[in-house]
């Protein structure tokens, strides 16, 4: 019997040993290298006669209680946790699915796709998917590619890891010369080890240099039977077109609000969080179409209200000021009231709102408000709250297409100077002070007609300061229905007199009936054609009217060919035959002459006034150029 060397370690029995194998050098450095990490000391032994315990450090203690809180498992982000495992599963790509499943079923698959896309709208997730579907078997099942995978096969688990030995996956933006490409060239020629094709994923692929897209263009065109490639990428632009041309191209889209909303509803369902819909209309807005941004946002948002997602906290996470509050500083703009502007914009600023955010807002708050208007209150019913909803519909009955037009434009460049600006709250100040100050100014229709014959006072040409205002108040020539008027600062210098008027809504231009003359000037308005209406009430003297067709007589100063011209647009735009004949009988007065009759006689009222007579005997040469209503109560219109 052979005896070996050993090492004796004391037991409970005098003269018992226990044997063990002498560790190696590497062994023995490595134990010690461990006991120092976990904090034990080499000293510390169990005692004689008792059991082996190991000795826990504070640290060992703590990862313990973090296993166990994370329920024995890391935890996954939602973006992760949730990522599609089926076709089926891919929200808002309903086009590329179904091509791709009658492309399945019908055998003809490509060598080669091209998946584009923003972030996050599942390129990746989508790439996978179609290398486990061209892998995919199942016991009993069909040897063939398939798009209906109903269960995991023998290779989808490792496929969706990214740990097949027949799907690799490359990252150009690390892999980009044209070594690289080499090296996947010489591997393709290898049949697969265990699947049924060999697959190449690269992803961001338009970060390839000009050469490796050269070195692969050959084994893109014709690879061999046993080869796939599915390409990825954000840029699609900056692809060779030889290479987007030997690959079947997929645009995945940007997912709607609407489908993410529900998408992340189901999710926090899931995860049993109780979260409102404003909060969740706040997401999918913040996501931008991309359900990755989306799901990261709303892994936040449940981690900062423990549990349950509120409105109020969601918005003061992304950043963004409050938009009931910036419908009321949009309010103050547009009335003119520079001062309340500022003060909403410095209560906004105390509350942690920025100032390029609070004008990035601003400019979303006008596009949504001319979207209700062009296509109606309902355009943004997933991002808005129902009292947001209300305040951009009533918005729209009250302000005109070049009013927000012009408040659009103004809000972009200022969004420019304020980021290029020492101090953005200083430049966003500026910006409100100038936008309520040009609140009052006239449109581009009003200075047509203020250079026209038809100024109040006769004189024709020059600058007018105020727009033209009727006796009720609203525009002269302007149907009331359809006019949100601004009053004009006043020549005394008393500050903004702007007052934004609550008016009717607008009437649809298709349902309106033309019944009248004055129907007619004021469709032609609503068409945004100026000359044409300029023209109209200038050189048209009404002779008879009914329903498609005008008779007229025409003044020295008609443009040539206005009859035909009226005629042909009327019919156009109405979709109904329009006759305008021309009439030698004298017919009514045109608008402009009625407009300045209305405005001698009410100039002949005013003279009448005790106030307006003492004026004159004090200054004899004054003359009364305009008249307008103060936005005063009747008591104090009637004190005037």
């Amino acid at each position: 019997m052979t005896k070996s060397k050993t090492h004796g370690t004391g037991s409970g029995a005098a003269g018992s040993k226990s044997t063990r194998a002498k560790p190696s050098d590497a062994e023995s450095r490595d134990s010690k290298s461990s006991s120092a990490k976990s904090g034990t000391k080499a000293s510390e032994k169990p005692s004689k006669g008792a059991n082996t315990v190991s000795v826990s450090t504070s640290a060992q203690k703590k990862a313990q209680a973090a296993t166990i809180v994370a329920g024995g498992e890391a935890y996954r982000v939602l973006a992760r946790k949730y990522r599609p495992q089926r076709f089926e599963g891919l929200i808002g790509q309903e086009t590329m699915v179904r091509t791709l499943r009658n492309a399945f079923e019908s055998g003809r698959i490509a060598q080669a796709y091209m998946l584009t896309g923003v972030r996050g709208v599942g390129k990746t997730t989508t790439a996978r998917l179609l290398a486990r579907a061209l892998n995919y078997s199942v016991e009993g099942g069909p040897d063939r590619p398939v798009t209906e995978m109903p269960e995991p096969g023998e290779h989808c688990q490792a496929i969706m890891e990214s740990r097949h030995v027949d799907v690799l996956e490359i990252d150009a933006a690390s892999h980009t010369g044209v070594d690289n490409i080499r090296e996947i060239v010489e591997s393709a020629r290898y049949k697969p080890v265990a699947a049924r094709y060999k697959i190449y994923i690269i992803d961001e692929v338009h970060m390839l240099s000009k050469g490796a897209f050269n070195a692969l263009l050959k084994t893109l065109e014709e690879p061999p039977e046993h080869v796939k490639f599915i390409f990825a990428t954000t840029e699609v632009r900056k692809v060779p077109v030889t290479v987007l041309s030997r690959c079947q191209r997929f645009d995945l889209r940007r997912v709607d609000a609407e489908l993410l909303v529900a998408h992340f509803k189901e999710i926090a369902k899931q995860e049993k969080v109780e979260i409102e819909d404003e909060a969740l209309g706040l997401i999918a807005w913040a996501a931008e179409g991309s359900v990755r941004d989306g799901l990261s946002i709303l892994d936040q948002a449940i981690a900062l209200g423990s549990g349950q997602v509120a409105a109020g906290s969601v918005r003061s996470m992304l950043g963004l000021a409050d938009r009931t509050r910036i419908f009321d500083l949009l309010e103050t703009l547009f009335r003119g009231d520079a001062a309340a502007s500022l003060s909403c914009l410095d209560g906004l600023h105390s509350d942690g709102a920025e100032p390029l955010q609070v004008l990035a807002d601003l400019a979303e708050a006008v596009h949504t408000i001319t979207k209700a208007k062009v296509a109606g209150s309902d355009v943004s019913a997933q991002t808005l709250s129902e009292a947001e909803r209300k305040r951009a519909g009533a918005l729209a009955e009250k302000l005109s297409i070049p009013l927000l037009s012009r408040a659009w434009q103004m809000l972009l460049k200022g969004l420019e100077e304020a980021n290029s600006a020492p101090r953005p709250i200083a430049a966003t100040e500026m910006i409100l002070i100038r936008m309520a100050h040009l609140a009052d100014m006239p449109t581009p229709e009003d200075v047509i007609r203020g250079l026209g014959p038809d100024r109040p006072d006769g004189s024709g040409g020059g600058r007018s300061t105020a727009r033209p205002v009727a006796a009720d108040g609203g525009p002269l020539g302007a149907d009331p229905a359809r006019s949100l008027s601004f009053e004009t600062r006043g020549q005394s210098g008393d500050g903004p007199q702007a007052a934004l008027q609550t008016e009717p809504a607008a009437t649809p231009i298709q349902s309106v009936a033309l019944r009248s003359f004055a129907d007619v000037v004021s469709f032609i308005g609503d068409k945004r054609d100026i000359k044409l209406k300029i023209a109209m009430e200038e050189c048209a003297r009404l002779v008879r009217f009914k329903p498609g067709h005008l008779e007229l007589r025409l003044t020295d100063g008609a443009p040539k060919g206005f009859a035909n011209e009226l005629g042909q647009k009327l019919s156009a735009w109405t979709g109904e035959r329009w006759i305008v004949a021309l009439a030698n009988e004298e017919g009514e007065k045109t608008i402009a002459e009625q407009r300045r009759e209305q405005h001698e006689a009410a100039v002949d009222e005013v003279k009448k006034h005790p106030l307006v007579q003492d004026i004159f005997e004090h200054f004899p040469d004054a003359e009364i150029t305009s008249i307008r209503d103060r936005p005063d109560d009747d008591g104090a219109k009637e004190d005037q």
